[in-house]
């Protein structure tokens, strides 16, 4: 398996990045991960064109042009079928302080791996964890934390993700975002700098404007989450996810529900259709 770094094609086990990238030492850089159906990926301009937002966000330049990391990794996932891309830019080298200095030039590294697809039946089970975050979730940062300590409660409690609780507000899952249903429609918070805004949470949201399915826009009260008819969870590795239980109660009739189902359809024919 090949990386690509700084520039360069190289073997993985000959990636070397130094010890006192900001990466390494403050977590100091953003990321992005990109699902390939069928050899090709699937909406890489919209994860580029959020990996340029990150970046501004904290002030790295891009390392590389779209277009020229769009090439890379096409070229990465020559040989593969089902697969992931992954991308992160760092600050880049410097001795360690905390203030940046902005003559440095931020480290690229990206590198694809297979990926087994899910299950047609699988289901999650979630559990609600503290969303102590900080309030710019909506940049994909590497500073992950949080969602790795929630994400970490969640599976030792046997289940498969853990959902955010903030005040008493559903945010997002702690590597997903997250819908549920009630009469119908969607609800799922804001697209504002509490969540991810991600780009499977979009295409979903396309796929219901299309079918008509109606959307609300909302925090949802972790009391009207776990009375809702359905719920699932979206990201680019999890794709759509029924969620059938949150801490131990069933959510609904405890099984993946219609619209659910529904949308999990239409999302495997728009991966068909745009990866083919």
């Amino acid at each position: 398996m090949n990386l690509y770094l700084n520039g360069e094609f190289l073997p993985l086990d000959q990636g070397r990045v130094s010890v006192e990238d900001r990466g390494f030492q403050f977590g100091d850089g953003v990321y992005e991960v990109v699902r390939v159906y069928r050899g090709k990926p699937f909406r890489l301009d919209k994860h580029l064109a959020r990996l340029e937002q990150s970046v501004k966000g904290i002030e790295i330049p891009m390392p590389e042009p779209a277009a020229k990391i769009a090439e890379a990794c096409l070229k990465l996932v020559e040989g593969l079928t089902e697969a992931q891309i992954y991308l992160q830019v760092t600050r880049g080298t410097a001795p360690r302080v905390h203030a940046f200095p902005h003559e440095i030039r931020p480290t690229f590294v990206a590198y694809a791996r297979a990926v087994t697809p899910h299950a047609p039946d699988r289901v999650y089970s979630l559990k609600t964890v503290v969303d102590d975050r900080w309030g710019r979730c909506h940049l994909k940062t590497i500073c992950l934390l949080p969602n790795i300590l929630g994400k970490q409660r969640a599976i030792e409690a046997k289940c498969d993700e853990g959902l955010f609780v903030r005040d008493g507000l559903v945010t997002e899952g702690t590597s997903s975002n997250a819908f549920f249903v009630r009469d119908g429609a969607l609800l799922t918070h804001p697209s504002d700098n509490k969540i991810l805004n991600g780009v499977t949470r979009e295409a979903v949201l396309e796929i219901a404007r299309q079918q008509g399915v109606r959307v609300r826009f909302q925090p949802v009260p972790i009391a009207e989450a776990m009375a809702a008819q359905e719920a699932f969870v979206t990201g680019t590795l999890t794709e759509i996810m029924p969620a059938v239980s949150i801490d131990g109660k069933p959510v609904g009739k405890g099984v993946a529900g219609p619209v659910t189902l529904k949308l999990r359809s239409a999302f495997k024919e728009l991966t068909a259709k745009e990866c083919t």
